[in-house]
């Protein structure tokens, strides 16, 4: 789908040769204006040193923190002055966006934009590290809500990202549940709940959690 603001997925090394659920990547597939860009380090990506130098461009960093900017009432559209919207997100574990964003001054400078308070995640099959935490697409779903909202976009069809969530978590779980499929978990539980898994992950478990993208502007977290 066509919008007004430029998405720019900034995807970790790891997220984008390992995670057969990136949400980064399907997220890139829905929108026609978006690019997605792998690295760590951005301070030297060509790109995306053009994006945000281009003068034509208003460039932000989706990301939380006591001076984001919440939408709706956070970014006035006054302020782009003709401008284009580019949005930076970070694809990556907590930890991994946290490294991107420490070896990368010039998105350090960029101002920051976060959303409103959401539902929690819906991502059931990855479990967030604290509640608010949602995966990149539902993160680029809210952020164009509420930039909807704001009067600063068009979201010509936003159940298209969260109905495209349903249905690859649905075949995941469908294909973790054939026998004849190698590769995929084999507990006759399947797919716990995440408040399961949030007990699994405080026994000890090292596994790295999925995702991200941003808390509610109230944990500035």
């Amino acid at each position: 789908m066509a919008t007004r603001t430029k998405i720019v997925i900034l995807i970790h090394p790891k997220e984008w040769k390992e995670q057969r659920t990136g949400t980064g990547r399907l997220t890139h597939l829905c929108l026609a204006d978006s690019e997605l860009i792998m690295g760590i380090g951005f301070d030297a990506h060509e790109r995306v040193q053009e994006l945000i130098n281009d003068p034509a461009n208003f460039p932000m960093l989706l990301y939380p923190g006591p001076t984001a900017r919440a939408l709706p009432g956070g970014l006035q559209a006054g302020e782009l002055g003709g401008r284009r919207l580019v949005v930076f997100v970070l694809d990556g574990t907590w930890a991994c966006a946290r490294k991107m964003l420490r070896v990368s001054p010039s998105l350090q400078r960029l101002p920051r934009l976060m959303f409103p308070p959401a539902a929690p995640s819906k991502f059931v099959i990855k479990q967030q590290p604290v509640e608010g935490c949602l995966c990149t697409l539902e993160a680029t779903h809210e952020l164009l809500l509420a930039l909807e909202s704001a009067g600063l976009d068009r979201y010509p069809d936003p159940a298209q990202l969260p109905d495209l969530l349903q249905r690859m978590q649905n075949f995941l779980i469908q294909c973790a549940s054939d026998p004849a499929k190698a590769g995929y978990r084999r507990k006759k539980t399947g797919y716990g709940t995440p408040e399961q898994r949030r007990v699994t992950r405080g026994e000890g478990s090292s596994r790295p959690l999925k995702l991200f993208r941003p808390a509610p502007p109230q944990t500035g977290g």
